[in-house]
C-alpha cells in the first residue's frame, strides 16, 4: 500500500492530476499506520498477518 501510494504521488505530480496526488497521500498514510500497528504486534482487522 505504501508503494502504491508513492507511485500515485509521482504519477499525479508528473501528470498534474490532483486527484491522484490526493489518493496517493491517503494510501501512504494508511499504509504507514498499518505498518506501525503490524510492527507493534497488534492484530489489524482481525488478522495477525498480511501477505
Amino acid at each position: 500500500m505504501i508503494i502504491l501510494g508513492i507511485i500515485l504521488l509521482v504519477v499525479g505530480f508528473l501528470a498534474g492530476i490532483s486527484i491522484l496526488w490526493t489518493i496517493g497521500i491517503i494510501l501512504l498514510v494508511v499504509g504507514a499506520i498499518l505498518w506501525i500497528l503490524r510492527s507493534m504486534g497488534h492484530a489489524v482487522a482481525g488478522r495477525r498477518h498480511y501477505w
